[in-house]
């Protein structure tokens, strides 16, 4: 177990430095640079101005020079600055991590234990009402788009019945839990509504399949109880490849509800590494999307040890 940790903690570092450098040639290609808006705002700039900062910025030497400078300064814990902020990189990704840890975990463990029930609910006599209900359900939350369902619930929750506010992170002089709570609950709503019809759909079917393998059938004829036999033995051996696909999406969701964050004025991650792109922000977009990768290397990494505890029989070496 150890060593196969290891070995995927060294996988992380070689993806992490490819992924680094892949995305800071990507970045560097777009048009411009950091200071074209600087120059912009400031016309009367001499051409031997805009060379000397160019020459303090490093941004006259070929790109896999600046790649190598940066690569040194991370290493030593130094990510940069952010232009468009006039802060340290790492003063500037947390608050918005945190803002993201918020809205993802809860609406992730939301969407977790809602798919859990609704899926084992229909699997248990598929072609029934209930089965039905779900499934109509599950393909609803796939195919509205996310925008719209944002869109509906601000209109009945904030707009017509005026229990909660329609966007912000919370009010101006009040930091307590309710008001935070009150700001979060329709971002919430609509991550957890989009996301429980894809686990849905994928625990349903895992656990129909199971259903029907012999040693359910063994057990059954054997007299054990329903509910034992549903969460004991099938769903057990269901989760294996629902495990997948959740740890799949939770790195989706931690950097890539940008609708979600723009809608509701939510500053998250997904809403700050867009903003960092468009601004031409190279430090702060680079590192944001960093650590989305690295959040989604560590969610594959769980579920592979979620593998091992869920089956006995899968071995990690």
């Amino acid at each position: 177990m150890t060593g196969f940790v290891l070995r995927r903690c060294l996988q992380a570092l070689l993806v992490l430095w490819v992924m680094s450098f892949v995305i800071y040639a990507l970045i560097g290609l777009m048009p411009g640079d950091p200071l074209d808006v600087m120059i912009a705002s400031n016309p009367g700039a001499t051409p031997e101005v805009v060379a000397h900062l160019r020459a303090i910025y490093g941004l006259d030497q070929p790109m896999p020079v600046r790649y190598w400078h940066w690569l040194m300064d991370a290493l030593r814990g130094d990510f940069g600055f952010s232009r468009t902020h006039s802060e340290p990189v790492l003063i500037v990704l947390a608050p918005a991590l945190v803002q993201t840890c918020k809205l993802m975990l809860i609406s992730f463990i939301l969407s977790v234990v809602l798919a859990f029930v609704l899926g084992v609910a229909a699997a248990r006599k598929p072609g029934g009402w209930v089965d039905g209900f779900v499934s109509l359900f599950a393909f609803a939350g796939i195919s509205v788009p996310v925008f719209w369902l944002a869109l509906i619930l601000i209109i009945v929750f904030a707009v017509q019945l005026h229990w909660l506010p329609a966007s912000g992170m919370g009010t101006v002089g009040d930091n307590g839990l309710i008001d935070q709570i009150r700001h979060l609950t329709l971002p919430v709503a609509t991550l957890t509504l989009a996301s429980t019809g894809q686990f849905t759909r994928y625990v349903r079917a895992a656990m129909i399949e199971t259903m029907r393998m012999d040693f359910i059938r063994t057990a059954r004829a054997k007299g054990l109880g329903e509910g034992r036999l549903v969460i004991r033995h099938a769903l057990r051996n269901a989760l294996i490849p629902v495990v997948t696909i959740m740890a799949l999406s939770f790195g989706t969701l931690f950097s890539g509800a940008l609708v979600t964050e723009t809608m509701f004025a939510q500053w998250g991650m997904g809403k700050m590494i867009y903003d960092a792109i468009l601004a031409n922000d190279y430090n702060l977009a680079l590192v944001g999307l960093l650590f989305a990768t690295l959040i989604t290397l560590l969610s594959n990494l769980i579920a592979d040890l979620a593998y091992g505890w869920l089956d006995p029989r899968i071995s990690l070496k």
